[in-house]
């Protein structure tokens, strides 16, 4: 992603979570297979719960992210955001047909025809699909997103103002890294944008797991892109608290329980083996949470023979002092 110094002078944070955004990302999660530590869990929950009436979302919202936009309207609400799905589609093309149809499971293809085919029953049973799963896997849930939304911008913010918009973007992902002007992140697909001056919006998500995803933002394509990236607290992680701020309680609401009490121990070096034990966890799931801290510059981790060491960095230990 290569920006120019007005891009990097045009970089902010979108105001809220939306809904429809935010359903999209957690039908993505719940197909994914990835940090089972953390999304295994939720993710058997939402097998019991998701009424078959949502299934046909499935067709459409694919593991990788990579899915048609006009399912995941930037709209504030619920309400709009149903509206919004319907006007697009007298302006869905034979291409963006193509596209979803090789990638929807076996037998999605007939009724993604009859969807861009303007077919009204195929159109309710999306319009039923979108209802039915946001009721069991986002309204439930929404304190919860916001909180994990406002703690990730507050902590960003921070990030932006004491370091720069260099490290607060390297933080997104632990694959992203700056080569001059431009940021890299590692893994498939492969594709290279020039932001040209139009910026960037940037928006956390608790549900998506993986490389960030971009897309045209809310003004179009000739507009600001907005780029999703997984929230620092993932939603399985987000306890009741405050939102905002690392500070007190915040800390937890930033980083989840968990891995704020392996921020708090790696004050001194501990091994992966170490932290499973003193917390008393699994090691893939502090492999996870390291993970996750090692990508936000909190921790760094070494490697002596065998054994695996990681320690507090500097902004590790700031945190700490001001999140308590």
């Amino acid at each position: 992603m290569h920006f120019t110094a007005e891009d990097l002078f045009n970089v902010t944070f979108a105001a809220e979570p939306l809904p429809l955004l935010e359903l999209a990302m957690a039908m993505v999660a719940w197909q994914r297979t990835d940090e089972p530590a953390v999304f295994g869990p939720w993710r058997r929950r939402v097998c019991r719960e998701l009424p078959g009436r949502a299934r046909p979302l499935v067709d459409l919202l694919r593991p990788d992210g990579q899915n048609p936009q006009f399912v995941e309207p930037y709209a504030a609400t619920l309400e709009e955001g149903l509206a919004a799905v319907r006007e697009a589609g007298a302006r869905l093309t034979g291409d963006q047909l193509a596209g979803a149809a090789a990638r929807a499971p076996a037998g999605g293809t007939s009724w993604l025809r009859a969807l861009w085919e303007q077919d009204r029953e195929a159109w309710d049973r999306l319009g039923g699909a979108i209802g039915s799963a946001y009721e069991v896997v986002v309204a439930p849930y929404w304190p919860h997103i916001r909180q994990s939304f406002r703690a990730d911008v507050a902590w960003r913010t921070r990030l932006l103002a004491a370091h720069g918009i260099k490290a607060c973007l390297a933080g997104i992902h632990p694959a992203a890294r700056w080569s001059g002007t431009v940021l890299e992140i590692d893994g498939p697909p492969g594709y290279e944008v020039h932001l040209g001056g139009r910026g960037l919006l940037l928006m956390p998500s608790p549900f998506w797991t993986g490389r960030p995803l971009l897309a045209d933002g809310p003004d179009g394509p000739a507009g600001r892109p907005l780029l999703m990236y997984p929230a620092m607290t993932p939603l399985p992680l987000v306890e009741a608290g405050p939102p905002g701020g690392p500070s007190g309680a915040a800390l937890e609401a930033l980083l989840g329980r968990t891995r704020a009490a392996v921020l708090r121990l790696l004050v001194q070096q501990r091994t992966t083996s170490e932290l499973a034990r003193d917390l008393d966890v699994s090691l893939p799931s502090v492999s996870e949470h390291t993970r996750t801290l090692r990508a936000a510059g909190l921790i760094t981790t070494e490697r002596d023979g065998k054994a695996v060491l990681h320690s507090a960095t500097g902004l590790g230990v700031e945190l700490l002092r001001s999140g308590g």
